[in-house]
């Protein structure tokens, strides 16, 4: 029946044809976006967590904390390994470069 909810989607499905047949033309096109969606997913369960992470202070801390992983997974450093050259190290360093020891730095360290 026209008025059914499998009408009405039958409906919408045969007016969208042409735009939801597309991916179909050139192959290069997916049919879902899953990848992007678990790309964000962390990010999305993160900005949720955080309303309840008990204070502003506390979520900001978890901020911090998830842009660190973030930068270490983005610069491929394992993150335990960053913070135990950083903390055996940080007395050594002059304070003008303390950027040694960031993560994207720590990492061509290790290549050597």
């Amino acid at each position: 029946m026209p008025k059914s909810q499998i009408g009405k989607a039958m409906r919408y499905a045969m007016e969208r044809w042409d735009k939801l047949s597309t991916y179909l033309q050139g192959g290069s096109l997916h049919i879902d976006n899953n990848a992007i969606e678990n790309a964000i997913r962390p990010i999305a369960l993160g900005r949720k967590n955080y309303l309840f992470a008990g204070s502003h202070d506390a979520a900001s801390r978890a901020g911090l904390i998830y842009s660190f992983f973030v930068i270490c997974k983005k610069h491929e450093v394992n993150p335990f390994q960053w913070v135990k050259y950083a903390l055996e190290n940080i007395m050594t360093i002059n304070h003008k470069d303390i950027r040694m020891l960031y993560p994207q730095n720590f990492k061509k360290l290790v290549e050597l």
